[in-house]
């Protein structure tokens, strides 16, 4: 029982500090970034994938050693669903982080590199596309603990 408490707990902990840090992102990410913000968005955008994967390790040690059985949700069409959902998320923060990282690169080359209004607006774009898939990944984790289906 304390290992399926201590896991909800880190699970939950690191799904709303995933959510704050993409805001954090949103927020820091705008047109006419000096080197120093950019090279802040990189870390920022390595602690996001980082917390990312840890919600991946935790959320599937809650699977197989948590309090219910993992047919529980193995079986469950909307645990599927929010694993999908978080799939979603994985690939579209994907470009925003390759161009950060370039982002990050050149301006390590040029201190006055800034990146276009253009490529700014199609990162944040894809940022709060993120954000957006984070509601039905609540709905479905709230229909799966009680046992709903699609």
């Amino acid at each position: 029982m304390l290992t399926d408490l201590l896991l909800a707990i880190a699970h939950h902990l690191l799904v709303f500090s995933l959510v704050a840090v993409l805001v954090m992102e949103i927020m820091l990410v705008r047109p006419g970034m000096t080197t120093a913000q950019i090279l802040r968005i990189g870390r920022i955008d390595m602690i996001y994938g980082a917390i990312a994967g840890l919600i991946v390790v935790i959320g599937f040690s809650r699977v197989f050693f948590g309090a219910k059985p993992a047919d529980f949700y193995l079986t469950s069409s909307s645990f599927w669903a929010k694993i999908a959902a978080f799939v979603l998320i994985g690939i579209l923060s994907a470009p925003p982080t390759l161009r950060i990282i370039r982002w990050r690169n050149a301006a390590a080359k040029d201190p006055a590199y800034r990146p276009s209004d253009a490529e700014v607006a199609s990162v944040r774009r894809l940022m709060h596309w993120e954000a957006i898939v984070i509601i039905p990944i609540l709905i479905f984790a709230a229909m799966m603990a009680r046992g709903y289906a699609l």
